[in-house]
């Protein structure tokens, strides 16, 4: 067994999240001790994140999909999946541009329900799990521009009804 350390600040940790999420998404995790570390502003969670070193250890085969993978094709309608498509190419060439890795952005898995439940707003962005203020601040009107200018087929078929 091997350890890994992860210090994820309460304040603007979105980051340390997401990479201690990653983390997590491709080893096989054997324990994982946490602690709070309380210190006003600078609070933070502390963890030691015991993985099996050995190689492969949970993570899929080359060319293989990751087991639990979702197809969006086959979860989001066909209007649902090319706004999709649209953010995921907005996400690329602004991951890009700044030369980071693009799920450092956004995730697939945040990507999507802004597509389902319609976002519009930063509030909406801020109700997805794993988004906080800081990336809303950063990336989130580019994304809003992209799905305001998309009518959302709920409010479509809201209008039509007599």
């Amino acid at each position: 067994m091997r350890l890994c350390f992860f210090t994820v600040p309460v304040h603007g940790g979105e980051d340390a999240a997401e990479a201690l999420n990653r983390f997590l998404a491709t080893h096989r995790i054997v324990s994982i001790d946490r602690s709070f570390v309380q210190d006003g502003g600078n609070s933070a969670w502390s963890l030691c994140i015991g993985y099996d070193a050995a190689e492969g250890a949970g993570r899929p085969a080359p060319g293989s999909k990751r087991p639990g993978r979702l197809d969006y094709r086959e979860v989001l309608s066909e209007a649902d999946f090319a706004l999709f498509a649209r953010l995921r190419a907005l996400r690329k060439d602004l991951a890009e541009a700044e030369g980071v890795p693009a799920y450092a952005l956004f995730t697939n898995e945040q990507l999507a329900p802004m597509v389902q439940n319609g976002a519009r707003s930063p509030a909406s962005l801020l109700a997805i799990d794993g988004i906080g203020e800081a990336r809303v601040a950063k990336y989130g009107e580019r994304f809003l521009e992209v799905l305001r200018a998309t009518p959302d087929a709920r409010t479509v078929a809201q209008d039509a009804t007599p």
